[in-house]
């Protein structure tokens, strides 16, 4: 088995025994959200979206849409129920919103549930599972030397793309969700690939002096973080590698992000509650939400100007463009 397809393989098999767990449930959808089937789905689309710009785009296409599905399913639940949750601790938020959130996120887990029985993942038989692995071993796996190097192509295309998404929009953003959450989302894919990827990925320390601006993502929080630890470079013997303090940089701007696209969020959700149960004005549920929502509280504006300079600083210092070092093959 050609490592590309071994790498579906594994992940494909950590989330089919969830599956297989789940059908003996009440409520499968709930339990595979409370067991963290989100993470092997994430590096299965991820996989698949990787694998779709490098070959057999059609095929790998259709697989990405299937685990997308699945993934945005418990992804959306998963907004409801935390901050359901945490409102659910603050006395000043009135039940009435809380319940809201609570209904919601009831109403996805019934939407995961039936994906879950339409697509057929469920069942003793397996068949979503069995068809998907029918698709890999039909794959154009390449050779390990050749399937880095196309998987170092594929990173270039993916940074450019990124950059044309922050220029296009000239560092100001206008939408929590439709910019700030979106640029984090491409970010994130950047780090979530050499997870995916198992191993042959790996760190590596430049050469020559780090420039003294990295200083400033380099906290305690982003360098000891297990999340910024590649996987064991295991049987691979070719290595795409990565500036490590450009690799930390990255890390650092995406969790600062999700900071205020959450805070940004918060407010949104709060308003999508009061306009969903009482009669209000958009601009009247906004205004009360971020007074329920209280100190600390950033407006929409302040969210959006915070993120446009902080990614604008983050690019010109050409972080992006700095973080593949090359492909290397391991020492005898």
């Amino acid at each position: 088995m050609k490592n590309g397809q071994s790498r579906f393989e594994y992940f494909l098999t950590k989330f089919e025994e969830l599956l297989v767990k789940s059908s003996k449930q009440k409520n499968p959808g709930l339990w595979l959200y409370q067991n963290n089937a989100r993470t092997p789905l994430f590096m299965l689309e991820g996989l698949a979206k990787l694998y779709s710009g490098i070959h057999n785009k059609k095929k790998f296409e259709k697989l990405k849409a299937h685990f997308k599905l699945l993934e945005d399913t418990i992804g959306q639940i998963d907004y409801y129920d935390a901050f359901a949750k945490e409102f659910l601790a603050n006395k000043k938020i009135p039940a009435v919103i809380t319940n809201y959130l609570q209904a919601q996120s009831r109403e996805k887990i019934q939407s995961l549930n039936e994906i879950l029985t339409e697509k057929e993942w469920l069942g003793a038989d397996n068949f979503r599972i069995k068809k998907i692995r029918k698709k890999l071993s039909k794959a154009d796996w390449e050779d390990e030397k050749d399937d880095i190097k196309s998987i170092e192509e594929f990173y270039f295309t993916a940074i450019n793309k990124i950059l044309e998404f922050i220029n296009q929009r000239d560092f100001r953003f206008t939408n929590v969700e439709n910019d700030v959450h979106e640029f984090r989302r491409m970010l994130r894919w950047l780090s979530i690939y050499p997870q995916a990827l198992r191993g042959c990925i790996q760190l590596g320390k430049s050469k020559t002096a780090a420039p003294k601006f990295l200083s400033k993502y380099l906290t305690k929080a982003i360098t000891t973080s297990p999340y910024n630890v590649m996987p064991d470079a295991g049987g691979n013997t070719y290595f795409l590698l990565f500036d490590q303090k450009r690799f930390f940089a990255l890390s650092w701007l995406i969790a600062e992000l999700g900071n205020l696209k959450d805070n940004g969020l918060r407010v949104e959700v709060m308003k999508e509650a009061i306009l969903q149960t009482s009669k209000t004005t958009e601009q009247d549920a906004l205004a009360k939400a971020y007074k329920l929502a209280g100190a600390g509280q950033k407006t929409i504006p302040q969210v959006l100007s915070a993120a446009g300079k902080m990614c604008n600083t983050f690019c010109k210092e050409k972080n992006l463009e700095s973080l593949i070092t090359g492909v290397a093959a391991a020492k005898n």
